[in-house]
């Protein structure tokens, strides 16, 4: 009898790992971009209507960080994707 991995079946998403981190959490420390992702934001007020999720490590911990920040979505999506990971520092201006 096969196995199901003898199937080759590969998931088309690549989910992100780690607990889920509050931006606050994160401001002003510096932290591992390890990938990202922008979808449609499911919250109909959101201020950009995308929702841009990282892959991120601080601490030594993976965690995602999910944020509808025009701002970062902008700039994390002028990164090549090829060039992963990377390090910065989020600051809140303002």
């Amino acid at each position: 009898m096969k196995k199901f991995s003898d199937f080759g079946i590969k998931p088309k998403t690549n989910g992100f790992v780690g607990d889920k981190i509050k931006m606050w959490d994160v401001l002003n420390q510096e932290i591992i971009v390890h990938q990202y992702r922008i979808d449609e934001s499911k919250f109909k007020d959101s201020n950009s209507g995308k929702c841009l999720s990282l892959q991120i490590e601080i601490n030594n911990q993976n965690r995602v960080l999910f944020t509808g920040s025009k701002v970062l979505t902008a700039m994390i999506q002028k990164v090549p994707k090829n060039e992963s990971p990377f390090t910065t520092t989020i600051k809140k201006i303002g």
